[in-house]
């Protein structure tokens, strides 16, 4: 069997690890041959690969990013996108592929296998909001930068006595600002699944100069204030309707300024939490997740995702994985706001 491997989406640390143990495994075990699609989605459609075997994945275990590169293309908003994906799989003789990506990249594997086309998915995002998986690789990796971001700033704070605003990323869900926030002893955590009071803000931030210690607000970019909206850095859509988010981590650090007559400041990580060698327990996550779903290949079961559940790597359909976002519940927030203030 020859399979197609590719990455989706924004990059993150892992993505090479599930690459390897994909290869890995198919080659020793299956005897299956494989080929690399270049840059997500555009690769199959444009007939752009690249050499897939054992000594293309022999050092790569540690490497963040990916070696395939990827890109935010959207097969069903260009053009003859998903003939022109047959043409290349039958010219390539491509019997099956492997799309590693998040809810975007494997939105589209499912319709692609509605479409007849054989493929499997792997869970991929920094902001842990896939479906039908416990967590996805990348996650634990941003959550540490955040985490150790936090702590070198929070020196700083206290040093100057002034406010600082953390934005880490997270569009629809808060799970790396809770995680950070929380293991960073971050004084306010705001996501973007409770509007948030910037009354209620300064008063947590207000309370913690009142005991001479500098406060530290974690937001997450799509966090949006009671009476506003989520800030946007560019109103142009993506080939999947995303706008580009990012700025409220400095209008609320104006806010707080303005509101309490403190010094504040903001400090967007941005792909800093993308970049980068994965943890430990990401690439492990990540091998795992990459051999089985070389088995799922194997087993001719496609449409599916390999996911975590509890500790255990299991199969799920494609529509299950991509039906809705997981975003953080009402309860895990509430377990944090013991903490703020």
């Amino acid at each position: 069997m020859r399979i197609g491997v590719l990455t989706g989406g924004g990059d993150c640390p892992g993505l090479n690890a599930v690459i390897r143990a994909v290869v890995r495994k198919g080659v020793e075990v299956y005897g299956h041959d494989f080929v690399g699609f270049r840059n997500g989605w555009k690769g199959p459609i444009e007939g752009h690969t690249r050499p897939l075997g054992l000594d293309q994945v022999e050092d790569i275990l540690t490497r963040g990013g990916t070696i395939l590169g990827s890109s935010r293309t959207n097969p069903y908003k260009v053009d003859g996108g998903v003939d022109a994906i047959r043409k290349t799989l039958a010219e390539q003789q491509v019997d099956a592929l492997i799309a590693i990506g998040g809810e975007d990249t494997l939105g589209v594997a499912k319709r692609l296998t509605d479409d007849g086309i054989g493929v499997v998915g792997v869970p991929k995002t920094i902001d842990n909001d896939l479906g039908a998986t416990d967590y996805t690789f990348g996650f634990d990796t941003a959550v540490h930068i955040a985490t150790e971001s936090i702590d070198r700033l929070r020196t700083t704070a206290e040093s100057h006595h002034r406010a600082l605003v953390v934005e880490v990323m997270g569009r629809h869900a808060g799970w790396i600002a809770l995680h950070s926030g929380l293991a960073g002893g971050a004084n306010v955590i705001l996501v973007p699944e409770k509007k948030f009071s910037v009354d209620k803000v300064v008063e947590w931030v207000q309370r913690r100069f009142e005991r001479e210690y500098a406060p530290i607000i974690v937001v997450a970019e799509g966090a949006m204030p009671q009476d506003g909206a989520e800030i946007l850095v560019s109103g142009e859509k993506d080939a999947f309707g995303h706008v580009r988010l990012g700025g409220i981590g400095t209008w609320l650090a104006d806010e707080i300024a303005a509101r309490t007559g403190k010094e504040s400041r903001a400090v967007v990580l941005g792909h800093t939490q993308r970049g980068g060698t994965p943890t430990a327990y990401d690439r492990v996550l990540a091998t795992r997740f990459g051999l089985h779903a070389v088995d799922a290949v194997n087993d001719g079961d496609f449409g599916v995702m390999v996911a975590l559940r509890g500790t255990d790597i299991v199969r799920v359909k494609l529509s299950e994985a991509t039906a809705e976002l997981k975003t953080v519940p009402t309860e895990r927030y509430a377990e944090a706001e013991v903490f703020f203030g």
